[in-house]
């Protein structure tokens, strides 16, 4: 009986799952047409918007025809429509001799940028939303559609979280178009393609793919393409929707898709063979394929001399260890390894702890959930107000765990360091996979000591070293080594001598800096050379 009610409820599901395909999509290809009298289409548009306040229906009289403009106030530019479709479709100066007064309409009396004719309801509720105007006149059963969108949107501002010192300092906005025009304003090339397609069944939300022909894989972009029209969703609210349901591994800590605010870092992957997911409505921006070294560089490193940049870069990665291992690095020498420390900070740790009545995996536990709370709460609270229970609430809260002989100063010491170092990682998403991993490895390390904390850092290289992004390996180039692409990984090289792009991304055009590139004093003639005798006499 169970197997048999399974297999029903089963049934009873794919059949509702059904009648929701079918409320969604029309019944006969006959309901889609419009029809000729203005009103009838009128009728039906307020009855299937649900009589909306936002609905706008302005009737209009071109010479002896009548008809109707219809748009979403809070869509459109209202001064648009005054001056250059009402104002120019009343004139009075009409011809009286027998003519078609649609293709008059059309072409004579809009003065916009964008006209079309739209014969369809699908096309015309996508147009209508998007902040266009639609024109209906008695007698025909079409409409024009006039590009009006004047919404309101925010301007281009800093990037709020990808900071630099020096380079660009605009920002994407939750504007599509405002996006893909920043990126266009970097690379100006034919070469640069946008797909577009709308995702969502019921917010139908407007998606772009940007890649550059020639260097971009064929078979990532077909890939991208597949990924995202197997998309079924009501709606796409923000990237983040589209980072989950395209990713090639859902069970993992570490992103396998790269996100940003800042078009300037768009377009140098781009130019290495990339392809950018841009969502309308989200200030960030996807690029894919991503691999794990990506999420340690950052638009500084290309700003700045190489030597600079290598030695930041090292940095970096120095402070990833750090906040990965630092606490249960403490807590496996404080536990199992004592003669691993030197005496003298033996007897001050031991000093230290003698009142403390916890062992020291729970004491790193309480500091390190204490800290994660203190951080969450100074990212929902408002700007000021966070800022000051962060900085307040460690400072407070760690001084009375000491008193309290709950922790130790030391443990203190190196949750704090641990949290800083977590701070240093460029890209948040990685600082945040960094975290859920600090605890995996804090319960190793108190159940076996160190060695506990090198099979937690075995399963981790080996989880990484099978993760894929579309098809491309997560440590690449270290894992399947190459040679060739080490050039801006670990140290990198300076800008005249990456003359190749990355060789696991870019499948077509590989050079990107031409010959003789590198820097060198002009060629100075012996006369001209001090203390040449020309020189002296002179």
């Amino acid at each position: 009986m169970s197997i048999l009610s399974k297999l029903l409820k089963k049934k009873h599901s794919r059949k509702k799952n059904d009648n929701y395909r079918q409320k969604q999509d029309p019944a006969s290809p006959a309901e889609l047409l419009i029809q000729r009298e203005y009103q009838d289409n009128l009728a039906r548009m307020k009855r299937e918007l649900g009589n909306s306040t936002d609905l706008v229906v302005r009737e209009i009289k071109i010479g002896q025809n009548q008809g109707a403009l219809v748009f979403i106030d809070g869509l459109v530019d209202a001064k648009t429509i005054s001056e250059f479709v009402v104002e120019t479709m009343m004139d009075k100066n009409i011809p009286n001799e027998n003519f078609d007064i649609f293709q008059y309409a059309l072409n004579k009396t809009i003065a916009l940028g964008s006209v079309k004719t739209i014969t369809n309801w699908n096309e015309l509720y996508d147009l209508l939303l998007s902040g266009c105007t639609i024109i209906f006149l008695n007698g025909y059963n079409k409409a024009i559609c006039g590009e009006t969108k004047g919404f309101e949107k925010r301007s281009i501002d800093e990037p709020s979280q990808q900071l630099s010192i020096r380079g660009p300092k605009d920002s994407f906005t939750e504007t599509l178009r405002v996006n893909t025009a920043l990126i266009r304003r970097r690379i100006k090339s034919p070469n640069l393609w946008i797909d577009s397609m709308k995702i969502g069944r019921v917010a139908q939300t407007d998606v772009a793919i940007m890649y550059i022909k020639g260097i971009a894989d064929d078979k990532i972009v077909q890939e991208v393409k597949t990924r995202l029209n197997r998309i079924d969703i009501d709606a796409v609210i923000d990237s983040g929707y589209i980072e989950q349901l395209i990713e090639d591994e859902t069970f993992t800590s570490f992103p396998t898709t790269y996100h940003t605010e800042r078009p300037d870092v768009v377009s140098s992957q781009l130019l290495e063979g990339r392809i950018a997911i841009v969502s309308d409505g989200s200030p960030y921006v996807l690029t894919v394929p991503a691999i794990f070294v990506q999420f340690f560089q950052a638009p500084d490193d290309y700003y700045s001399r190489f030597d600079l940049s290598t030695s930041i870069r090292f940095l970096r990665i120095i402070a990833f260890f750090i906040s990965l291992i630092g606490p249960s690095l403490y807590i496996a020498a404080t536990t199992y390894h004592q003669e691993m420390i030197p005496t003298t900070l033996v007897i001050a740790i031991a000093a230290q702890r003698e009142n403390v009545p916890f062992p020291a995996f729970f004491e790193a536990l309480i500091m390190e959930i204490t800290f994660e709370i203190l951080r969450e709460a100074g990212l929902r609270l408002p700007r000021a107000v966070g800022q000051a229970v962060s900085i307040v609430g460690a400072l407070v809260i760690g001084q009375a765990a000491v008193q309290a002989s709950i922790v130790s100063p030391l443990m203190v010491i190196v949750v704090s360091i641990t949290a800083i170092a977590n701070f240093s990682t460029p890209v948040f998403a990685m600082a945040i996979s960094t975290r859920l991993l600090r605890f995996a490895l804090m319960i190793m390390a108190a159940f076996i000591g160190l060695f506990g904390i090198m099979v937690g850092l075995m399963l981790m290289s080996i989880h990484l070293c099978s993760l894929r992004s579309f098809g491309v390996p997560y440590m690449s180039p270290l894992a399947p080594f190459n040679g060739e692409d080490q050039q801006d990984v670990f140290i990198r090289y300076p800008l005249w001598a990456l003359k190749n792009r990355p060789k696991y991304i870019s499948k077509g055009n590989r050079i990107r800096i031409g010959e003789n590139q590198k820097p060198e004093p002009p060629n100075q003639s012996s006369a001209d050379k001090p203390g040449s005798g020309k020189g002296n006499q002179e």
